[in-house]
């Protein structure tokens, strides 16, 4: 008896971990966001709203940083705009049902912090060069994504070029189906523990 109780309790500290990781991370983004949103205050610039299709294709462009250690050459000092900066840039754009003609006037900024330290991602947006783009009414929302220590923020505007407006005819893509399906796993998990 002691020994089923034990795996028990072990499976549910393993599920109430899975189900807390994902509030960490968005947590973690809006924590980002409203800190960003905070310094466009200061330049009494508008907020940046919450893009969700700018937020999967910078949890896409994030990926692209695994395995790669932190240093100081980010890619911002690149040409603005967003394809230059990756070889894979049309693959990325596919995992988010984009189009290459609704992400052009957007950009990507990515950078690297150990462990993630609020105020010093914070800082690494506001006090880099990064802030020429914050600090451009131009754009109007931002989407947020993160692997290991990198962190990337996606600008985007609210023209046709810059939008990332997902690609016609993918209203009903996987990305719905993975989500209905990352929704009832808890849900499964949590049923079949209690069998």
């Amino acid at each position: 008896m002691g020994f089923l109780y034990r795996l028990h309790l072990l499976l549910l500290v393993l599920l109430h971990a899975i189900l807390l990781l994902p509030n960490q991370v968005k947590s973690q983004d809006a924590s980002l966001l409203q800190g960003l949103n905070s310094y466009r205050a200061s330049l009494s610039l508008s907020a940046l709203t919450d893009s969700s299709n700018a937020d999967c294709f910078a949890k896409e462009v994030a990926s692209q940083f695994k395995g790669q250690p932190c240093s100081n050459t980010t890619g911002a000092d690149t040409i603005p705009g967003t394809e230059a900066q990756f070889a894979n840039y049309p693959d990325l754009l596919t995992g988010c049902h984009l189009n290459i003609t609704d992400t052009r006037d957007g950009q990507i900024m990515p950078v690297c912090v150990p462990n993630l330290v609020p105020s010093l991602v914070l800082t690494n947006y506001t006090e880099t060069q990064y802030n020429q783009y914050l600090n451009d009414s131009s754009f109007t929302g931002a989407g947020i994504g993160s692997y290991g220590n990198w962190i990337v923020v996606v600008l985007s505007t609210n023209t046709v070029g810059g939008d990332f407006a997902p690609a016609e005819n993918s209203k009903a893509s996987l990305f719905s189906i993975i989500g209905l399906a990352q929704n009832l796993l808890p849900w499964l998990l949590g049923f079949i523990l209690y069998l």
